[in-house]
């Protein structure tokens, strides 16, 4: 399983005695080979929260459509006010993407994209439009199959 951590947010709650720290972590699970989820844990330490979002990540994993080691065609995803466009791209281009959508790729597996984002740079919401985008994908086989006719 690949697990990458993308975002750890720290809140305070004012006590008699100062302050009480609580962690909230934001991970992003995978097989690496197209299934690929989100989890969110909430703890008053973080390798607990970590742990957690692992948890609720691996629980909620879903199967992407791959082709090689890119995506078979382009995608747009949106959740919230983020918006994800995501590009097949050829071999040796790598991952071009910010973190939060580079970390979804990534742990899904795929090598090479080209990707943008617009309207907000929230993580979160980031991370859902990726997965969202991802999901709308659909091999060839699969179109075919959908639609009854086969392309030569």
């Amino acid at each position: 399983m690949v697990e990458k951590v993308v975002k750890i947010r720290r809140c305070a709650a004012v006590v008699k005695g100062g302050r009480r720290f609580s962690f909230a972590a934001l991970v992003v699970v995978g097989d690496g080979h197209g299934k690929v989820g989100w989890g969110y844990g909430k703890a008053n330490e973080v390798p607990p929260s970590v742990e957690k979002a692992v948890k609720d990540g691996s629980q909620s994993m879903v199967p992407v459509a791959l082709e090689g080691t890119t995506i078979p065609h382009e995608v747009k995803g949106h959740f919230g006010a983020a918006r994800v466009v995501l590009v097949p791209a050829s071999p040796g281009t790598g991952v071009i993407a910010g973190a939060a959508v580079r970390a979804v790729c990534e742990a899904c597996g795929i090598h090479d994209i080209l990707t943008k984002s617009f309207g907000t740079n929230n993580s979160m919401n980031l991370v859902k439009a990726t997965l969202d985008a991802l999901q709308q994908l659909r091999s060839r086989g699969e179109v075919e199959r959908l639609r009854g006719v086969s392309l030569a």
